[in-house]
């Protein structure tokens, strides 16, 4: 059995917002994906909808944490406090053999 961790994660930003929250994700692009433990780290925008997805995979559970602890993961956790127009929705799956 393995720890890998895929997040699905939809982030819905007031439209006023949109143009923030989709630069604050790309600006941490290169470093989250220089983590040790993260596999995976991919933006994709709904144009019409105006909803940002992320598709990540991690080596474990610990690799998630610490890229939450990061200070750049952090500053956009608080951005999007009042940036969002509804609680993003995250999904934490297993892969399946």
């Amino acid at each position: 059995m393995t720890d890998r961790l895929i997040v699905l994660a939809r982030i819905t930003p007031k439209r006023e917002h949109l143009d923030e929250a989709r630069e604050a994700i790309r600006a941490i692009l290169e470093d989250t994906r220089a983590e040790e433990g993260c596999l995976t780290f991919k933006l994709a925008e709904d144009e019409d909808a105006g909803v940002l997805h992320l598709y990540e995979e991690w080596a474990d559970p610990k690799a998630l944490a610490h890229h939450h602890a990061q200070s750049y993961t952090v500053a956009v956790f608080e951005a999007y406090e009042s940036w969002l127009s509804e609680e993003p929705e995250i999904l934490h799956l297993k892969p399946v053999a």
